[in-house]
């Protein structure tokens, strides 16, 4: 399946110099076009053009593999042939590249040449080969960037979709490991992989996803962000609904759990769906140390995103209304704290966040070298100074920052920009009606939370529409001992949902004393 805007189609001409003329026009003479035209010992009697874009190709591989062997070896009489049929036996009996094609439309060829492909052109042939000769200069594999952990694969996506794909066939070596390339994009011709486990995920959702990408029409995709858009069931929402990961052990985990993989060329994130809430509360290190600490951990990130959007509604609501749940010694203390204070609760809060999300845009903006320090001065200096200077109080201060750090427990970077969100909303209702209003604000949120879906999947599942056989517990607030994990998410609709047999522990192996 191939997913792009349906050309024109121009016959190639069986003129050589008439090609080579309309494909340096239709580049509009751009001086990286490298056309080298020359005649071959394997064809004497004819010109041979080699035609390529500087700078996407592997140079090497086009001297070695493609104009060494065109240029100094002769066909074998029998495989010599004039006409239409001297391109094939170029192909079949010269060029030593894997992935030669012919192809016989000009429009095909520019799009090759923009892929990173060389094009061989004979003269009298109304046709072309092309030779995958991809290359130029890539970043590396290298560490994870937003992703890091401590126990695990340390090798992260990159901006090359082909690399990409490579890393997740060195974990996943089986066949039924699907991937299709298709192309979004009028200009950029953006190549997009699909992937995903034949006989493990559900038909009904790949062909949901292909149906999804094929209704895309735009110039350009130069991120997954732009196809994460087009493609989620829910736009107006602030949580997500795809997840995305750079780690190629993440996406290989999802895939084994059913879930269908979306690769885009040019960004070393990769989209995965369908998801749910719970399922950015999971780390990929939960699954590589032992399961009684990473379900201490996994517990203390679920506190701690309830901390980072409640905690400031709580001290505003009680500061302002609900004084008499404080104890005498506590109330005392903060109300000493706010003597002199010119500003009620809800705007210290929101006075002392705003500062705080500036700080932070700041440092991720800035240069390596003096990202810290904005940090350091906004933390130290600006904090301490509004305090001697009566702005905001010590308790107020306290507060953003025990949110701030809770914040950061997430390891999943949009469900955390999720949080700081919704944080200002719960304050302003905490500001205007209390408890009240945090209790309403939190009802309207988990209605909102049942409500979306992800590829028909319900968001809140396995707490809601109802626990499955599964149950709730198993690897979603507890990560059992993976001899106990049997089946995968029952949400996916699997058509084969065991992972292993039975969830008995393996006796252990009993070794001899004897020497």
């Amino acid at each position: 399946m191939n997913i792009q805007n349906a050309g024109e189609f121009t016959p190639f001409s069986p003129s050589l110099h008439a090609n080579v003329e309309t494909i340096r026009n239709r580049f509009g003479g751009s001086t990286d076009i490298v056309i080298r035209m020359f005649r071959s010992d394997a064809a004497p009697d004819r010109e041979v053009a080699i035609i390529y874009i500087d700078g996407i190709v592997d140079s090497e591989t086009v001297n070695e593999s493609v104009m060494e062997p065109l240029m100094s070896m002769k066909l074998p009489p029998h495989a010599y042939v004039k006409g239409a049929k001297l391109l094939e036996a170029l192909r079949s009996c010269v060029v030593s590249i894997g992935s030669v094609q012919v192809i016989e439309g000009l429009e095909q060829a520019l799009q090759y040449l923009t892929d990173g492909l060389c094009v061989i052109m004979a003269d009298g042939s109304a046709a072309a080969l092309t030779a995958d000769v991809n290359g130029g200069e890539q970043r590396s594999v290298t560490i994870p960037q937003t992703q890091t952990v401590i126990r695990g694969p340390q090798h992260g996506f990159v901006e090359n979709v082909r690399t990409n794909i490579s890393l997740i066939r060195r974990i996943i070596r089986s066949s039924d490991l699907h991937v299709q390339m298709h192309k979004i994009g009028r200009q950029t011709h953006t190549n997009v992989a699909v992937l995903y486990l034949h006989g493990i995920a559900d038909e009904g959702i790949v062909k949901e996803v292909y149906r999804r990408l094929a209704d895309i029409d735009i110039d350009g995709v130069l991120e997954s962000g732009y196809i994460e858009e087009f493609i989620q069931d829910e736009t107006f929402t602030l949580f997500p609904t795809l997840l995305n990961s750079e780690r190629p052990d993440t996406v290989a985990a999802a895939l084994l759990e059913g879930r269908v993989a979306v690769m885009v060329d040019g960004s070393p994130m990769a989209l995965m769906a369908p998801t749910t809430f719970f399922t950015f509360f999971q780390s990929p290190e939960d699954y590589y140390q032992r399961f009684d600490i990473a379900t201490f951990v996994r517990m203390i990130r679920y506190g701690a995103y309830v901390i980072s959007i409640v905690l400031p509604a709580l001290y505003i609501a009680v500061t302002t209304f609900h004084q008499e749940m404080l104890p005498t010694t506590l109330l005392i203390s903060l109300s000493a704290q706010r003597e002199g204070i010119p500003f009620p609760g809800l705007v210290e809060a929101l006075l002392m966040e705003l500062t705080f999300e500036v700080l932070r845009e700041a440092g991720l903006r800035m240069p390596r070298a003096i990202g810290p320090a904005i940090s350091i001065v906004g933390a130290l200096v600006l904090g301490q100074s509004a305090v001697q200077a009566g702005i905001v109080s010590a308790g107020m201060v306290i507060i953003v920052s025990f949110t701030a750090i809770s914040n950061f427990v997430m390891p999943e970077f949009n469900m955390a920009a999720t949080s700081r969100i919704i944080r200002f909303l719960f304050m302003i209702m905490a500001g205007m009606f209390g408890f009240f209003g945090i209790f309403i604000s939190v009802l309207f949120m988990l209605i909102h939370l049942a409500s979306l879906r992800s590829f028909g999947v319900p968001y809140m599942s396995p707490m809601a529409p109802g626990p499955t056989k599964q149950g709730p517990w198993r690897d979603v607030f507890i990560r059992m001992p993976w001899w106990a994990i049997v089946l995968r998410p029952l949400d996916l609709n699997l058509r084969n949902p065991k992972r292993r047999p039975n969830g008995k522990k393996p006796p252990a192996q009993r070794h001899s004393d004897k020497a």
